[in-house]
């Protein structure tokens, strides 16, 4: 299989060569291996649902709220499809590392606010590219009607997981991990009672191929993303972010075979990701015009100074996306080319980069940095939770799916 035009001319192949992991294209059997996950989903989450489908409303999921928050050996006599998938969970894996995963939540934490814009501008805009994995968000109406809710409870979400400590066994980012990994098998389950699903084009809902490239957008990705921002890491600390990303998507489901080990095979995996799953379509559009909408909606105010201020928004984080997506990938989203704000933006990346280089000869910095940033993430969360009302049991979406 041949690259599509559009991943060719975009901006991560290029993005790869810059990082030094030489040539990362797969073979013809490692792009079909990889393609048989598009057919593989989440047997031990899409139990469980099927359990909690099978009892009175309300009692499954208050079984399973109660295995999550207390352990499964809380419950007497627990049903099998919950006893099975909670054995399974906790028994972590002997590759995890909580001091890694400490110090990689640390090295996120200390970006402060400046992390979320990769988040929604390259890791939430690029997962748009991905038309097969947007079918979903379009049939449930999630994204293009309520996108504002959505992009902030994600960024809640993406917070709470990469806050150190809270990956531990009962920690809030444990359990949001979890709780997550049941709304895809309520949205898998939603999707599979639909008579018009198509499989032969879309492939399996929610399937492991793209649970990946969510895991992948959210970790290399954002890392990506914020080093073209300025932000500055070691190879150790890329390591650790990297090795954070895949305990979580391992709490997630994914196939061990999977889960990056490596910065390299995370690019190797990004790259038969982008050459089989890139495919937009119009759907695409719709979505990245709708994150496009709430950018320009949230937190400016109104007169004429926040109609100035939405505007200018819109034009920086078109102008972000762009600077990783690459000019064909922009254009077919349709996403705004200012080349004022990008080089506002690439100049502000170079001061930023700059300041981070002169900061590191600084004793104690890094200490300080993840304080105050640990400080911005949680004012954000508290800020918007009030506007949003944010649900952390995500009990909303399970009743849509």
């Amino acid at each position: 299989m041949e690259d599509p035009e559009l991943f060719r001319q975009g901006g991560f192949r290029l993005a790869a060569r810059l990082a030094g992991v030489g040539d990362i294209r797969g073979t013809d059997e490692q792009i079909k291996r990889f393609r048989r996950f598009a057919q593989a989903e989440d047997p031990a989450a899409d139990a469980v649902v099927a359990m909690i489908n099978r009892m009175p409303p309300g009692h499954g999921h208050r079984l399973f709220g109660e295995a999550l928050e207390h352990g499964i050996e809380h419950l007497d006599n627990p049903p099998p499809e919950l006893a099975s998938f909670f054995e399974r969970v906790e028994a972590t894996p002997y590759w995890v590392d909580h001091e890694r995963i400490e110090r990689g939540a640390r090295a996120i934490t200390r970006t402060g606010l400046l992390g979320l814009f990769p988040l929604g501008d390259m890791s939430l805009m690029g997962g748009y590219l991905a038309s097969r994995a947007t079918k979903p968000l379009v049939g449930t109406g999630e994204i293009e009607h309520m996108a504002s809710r959505r992009l902030v409870e994600t960024a809640a979400w993406w917070i709470d997981v990469t806050t150190p400590g809270r990956l531990r066994h009962g920690q809030s980012g444990y359990v949001s991990a979890l709780r997550v990994r049941l709304v895809h098998a309520h949205v898998r389950a939603a999707m599979n009672r639909r008579q018009d699903w198509d499989y032969e084009t879309w492939d399996k809902p929610v399937n492991q191929i793209q649970t990946t490239g969510t895991l992948l957008l959210f970790s290399l990705v954002y890392v990506l993303g914020t080093q073209l921002l300025g932000v500055r890491y070691t190879e150790r600390e890329r390591g650790d972010i990297l090795h954070l990303w895949r305990y979580v998507g391992w709490l997630l489901g994914i196939d061990d075979e999977l889960l990056p080990a490596t910065e390299q095979d995370a690019w190797r995996l990004l790259w038969l990701l982008a050459a089989t799953e890139f495919i937009p379509d119009e759907d695409s559009k719709r979505l990245a015009k709708a994150l496009l909408v709430t950018h320009e909606a949230i937190g400016y105010g109104r007169g004429t100074l926040g109609k100035v201020l939405s505007h200018v928004s819109v034009r920086v984080h078109s102008s972000i996306s762009r600077l990783v997506l690459g000019k064909t990938n922009a254009d077919f989203l349709e996403l705004p080319d200012d080349p004022i704000a990008q080089t506002a933006v690439v100049t502000a990346a170079a001061v930023n980069f700059a300041a981070e280089t002169a900061l590191r000869y600084v004793p104690g910095i890094n200490s300080l940095r993840e304080v105050i940033g640990g400080i911005e993430r949680r004012h954000y969360v508290t800020r918007l939770g009030k506007v949003f009302q944010l649900d952390p049991t995500y009990a909303r979406h399970m009743r849509a799916a």
